[in-house]
């Protein structure tokens, strides 16, 4: 689990989402532009979270989606599940 939470997509979301909560502190007004950073922020925290789990669901042999990065290996991981 470790090499999961660890990884570089999480910490580097979870470093800008600090570094958001940090810009929202300031007496700054809201506007469209931190709207979009936090968007973006949002946006990228799901696919760094949709990256483990792919990995995840990958390293264990079960399907994934066709649009993972590890779809390529959807053959190997299927052969290896039906052997079990």
């Amino acid at each position: 689990m470790r090499k999961y939470l660890f990884g570089t997509g999480l910490l580097s979301a979870l470093t800008g989402g600090v570094t958001l909560l940090r810009s929202a502190r300031s007496p700054e007004p809201f506007t469209w532009r931190t709207a979009l950073a936090w968007l973006s922020w949002g946006i990228t925290l799901a696919l760094a979270v949709g990256s483990v789990v792919d990995t995840r669901r990958a390293s264990r042999g079960k399907l994934i989606p066709m649009d993972s990065p590890r779809d390529g290996e959807k053959k190997k991981l299927l052969k290896r599940r039906l052997s079990r």
